[in-house]
């Protein structure tokens, strides 16, 4: 089976080393031919996963029409605000009856506030579609670090094609039903990361970083019921899983953006000082408020994040407000 991974960002070269790891045969597309000209001499990508050399068998390829030639499955992992302008590339190439199409982006389109799923249909139509989400560093698992996650698809014969040619001895791979929870779980953790850094760059503690945590999965879970998800699906590896690992590692870029901000630097600059280097929560704040305005649902936390972040509130003032709530039980509106 030949697969696709659409996109040479970080977590895109993780999974194609994954599965030329175990065998498969697949070939990773990007948008930029110098760039992979510069990857197949180097055999690294020293932008977005600098380290590990890449796979002898990976076959790197600018022309869609070539990469997608031939594939059964094509892994969607351009950012999410990219992912439209990647999947316009695709679509004269695009075959329903062949390509299953398995995302790993996590995010929320700003200006249509449509999920990925959304957006597939939106620009291909009919297709065979799984999302494949939960906590799994691209830095990890291109290491064989031991990492679960989940595969979701209304039917569940595609998530389970999935996890039969992508689980292996370290990549443990649960299936469900849940598309839109396993979606909005991916999406919203990196908000609440970027809340969690704030709590680092402050040096807030502990106390405080379990307590936004806590509080921002049971935010997740009401948005996501709100918007049609399951709630078992919040307590999941996708939901809790992703949260916790984003919001307490290193590695997240998202909680980096949080702790500088913490720290009292601008957005701004610390975006442009990232680079080419994404992190999908400055994005999905916007659209997760604007979701959370339009549905009526109380979301504090992401409310407080989308305000620091495009209307230069101080955090400090965030924080106060957060905690100088009306006292409630804590399961009230959950």
């Amino acid at each position: 089976m030949k697969i696709t991974v659409l996109s040479d960002g970080g977590w895109g070269t993780a999974l194609a080393q994954h599965l030329c790891g175990i065998g498969r045969e697949v070939t990773l597309w990007g948008p930029f031919p110098d760039y992979l000209e510069t990857m197949k001499k180097t055999r690294e990508n020293v932008k977005f996963l600098p380290g590990p050399r890449l796979h002898p068998a990976l076959k790197l390829e600018s022309d869609m029409a070539a990469a997608v030639n031939g594939a059964a499955i094509l892994v969607l992992a351009s950012p999410s605000q990219y992912m439209r302008s990647t999947l316009e590339k695709l679509w004269p190439f695009f075959r329903p009856e062949q390509h299953l199409l398995v995302n790993v982006a996590k995010g929320i389109e700003v200006e249509t506030l449509q999920r990925m799923s959304q957006v597939c249909v939106d620009v291909l139509g009919s297709c065979r579609y799984v999302v494949l989400s939960g906590p799994s560093h691209a830095e990890e698992v291109v290491y064989q670090a031991p990492t679960a996650v989940v595969a979701a698809a209304a039917d569940p014969a595609l998530a389970e094609i999935v996890q039969n040619h992508f689980m292996a001895d370290r990549f443990r791979i649960y299936t469900c039903s849940d598309v839109i929870g396993v979606e909005l779980g991916g999406a919203l953790k990196n908000v609440m990361a970027i809340a969690a850094g704030v709590i680092d760059g402050m040096k807030l503690g502990d106390n405080a970083k379990a307590a936004m945590m806590t509080r921002g999965i049971a935010e997740m879970g009401r948005l996501g019921r709100a918007l049609g998800g399951n709630d078992r699906t919040f307590s999941g590896l996708s939901g809790i899983g992703d949260l916790i690992v984003t919001c307490t590692s290193g590695h997240s870029r998202n909680r980096h953006v949080g702790e500088e901000l913490g720290r009292g630097r601008a957005v701004a600059d610390i975006i442009r000082d990232m680079g080419m280097v994404v992190a999908e929560g400055v994005k999905t704040a916007a659209s997760a408020h604007q979701l959370a305005v339009d549905h009526g649902v109380e979301t504090p936390i992401i409310s407080q994040i989308y305000e620091v972040l495009y209307h230069d509130k101080d955090p400090r003032q965030a924080l106060e407000e957060l905690m100088n709530r009306k006292a409630r039980s804590e399961f009230d509106l959950d």
